[in-house]
């Protein structure tokens, strides 16, 4: 192999901002709520450090998206947001057509920002929305109404040509018929592009000791299948289908940076907690920085970057992380790269008992997951990994 099987997917930066508000009691990102205003000059100053060390290891790259993400990315000045982007196109190469998105909450306070960042270079925004209906919102923790969320939707479709948000079902209480028409509600304002979740109790979360407790359920299996199967059906009705396992959009207005990940592209992680896969020659290290913000302050002050893990991945681990990324889209995989990647084919007495089974379509030079099979997804790549 001359040349690693990455080179044609593209190249992404992801850059983590830390900070929320407040902690919403189901998540379990890297997220830190600070009670004094964060300094954002000193937190500038060390992005544009780990970008520049990490320029200097990746050099020639085009960057073809950038996602700024969370925390709270809303939470940064534009002009905080417009400096972090001048140092990534000084540090390389810009795609004209670069998708630059960043995740909002719509809040009325974040939405009266969007004007800046577009102005700062942002052409993309992700809105946390979650919840049509203002009970659920205060169980989820969120601090915006569904008025003041509807309200941000329309400010960001005015002032962004591509826009989406995001939404959790199962929720506690959660039943098919409200469901369908808070379904509904959510794609009459979204134009391209809807992420919906299905709620999961994390570990180490409020939720997970309230639900350890007793104190919250969430629906049972079989109403989770009739929640994620109502998912299906009434955004392909609306012309949003699934792209990939909880992404809808109209057929080009996926997201280019999360396709860049499934597609099991290169990226760069820059900031507390952010996560990297960079190729150097033919090799691809895992990279991760330290998640505190303020220790990976430090840490970027200090060494000049925050990283504090870096693997060079084996075969075998390219091989299972394309697949576990890659059949989660609905054009699924060619197998050639899986064999690219390891140097070794996939069972054929395995993809044929999958074949059969409906869990998966093989067709020429694409290996997908069928409809039947993405509700046991995590069952299908096992046994294809193993």
């Amino acid at each position: 192999m001359i040349d690693h099987p990455t080179r044609d997917v593209g190249f992404g930066v992801y850059v983590h901002w830390p900070f929320c508000a407040s902690k919403c009691p189901y998540c379990d990102f890297n997220s830190h709520v600070r009670h004094q205003p964060v300094d954002q000059e000193r937190f500038l100053a060390a992005f544009k450090r780990e970008i520049a060390h990490t320029a200097a290891r990746i050099p020639g790259r085009t960057v073809t998206s950038i996602f700024f993400g969370g925390g709270t990315p809303s939470l940064m000045k534009p002009e905080t947001v417009g400096a972090i982007l001048d140092a990534i196109g000084g540090a390389w190469a810009m795609d004209p057509g670069a998708e630059v998105t960043l995740e909002a909450n719509p809040t009325s306070v974040e939405a009266e920002r969007f004007r800046g960042y577009r102005g700062a270079g942002i052409n993309r925004v992700s809105l946390g929305v979650q919840a049509l209906n203002d009970p659920d919102l205060r169980r989820l923790g969120r601090m915006h109404s569904v008025e003041e969320a509807l309200s941000a939707v329309k400010i960001a479709a005015s002032i962004f040509d591509r826009y989406s948000f995001d939404l959790i079902y199962a929720r506690p209480g959660h039943t098919p018929e409200a469901w369908a028409a808070e379904l509904e509600q959510a794609i009459s304002h979204a134009v391209e592009h809807l992420s919906l979740y299905q709620l999961t109790i994390e570990p180490g979360t409020w939720f997970q000791r309230l639900y350890d407790a007793g104190k919250i359920t969430v629906p049972d299996e079989e109403t989770g299948r009739a929640l994620y199967d109502i998912t299906q059906e009434t955004c392909e009705k609306h012309g949003l289908p699934a792209y990939e396992i909880s992404n809808h959009a109209r057929p080009g207005a996926e997201s280019r940076h999360n396709l860049l990940y499934w597609r099991y592209g290169e990226y760069a992680g820059i900031g507390p907690g952010a996560h990297g896969r960079l190729v150097t020659g033919n090799a691809r290290l895992a990279t991760s920085t330290e998640k505190h913000p303020e220790t990976w302050l430090e840490l970027v002050e200090r060494e000049g970057h925050g990283v504090i893990d870096e693997e060079v991945l084996t075969s075998e681990a390219e091989g299972d992380e394309f697949l576990l990324m890659g059949l989660r889209l609905k054009e699924g995989v060619d197998p050639r790269r899986f064999e690219a990647f390891t140097g070794k084919t996939l069972n054929q007495r395995r993809l044929r008992i999958l074949e059969e089974e409906g869990l998966i379509q093989v067709d020429g030079s694409r290996l997908a997951v069928t409809p039947k099979g993405f509700p046991v997804l995590n069952a299908v790549i096992a046994e294809l990994a193993a």
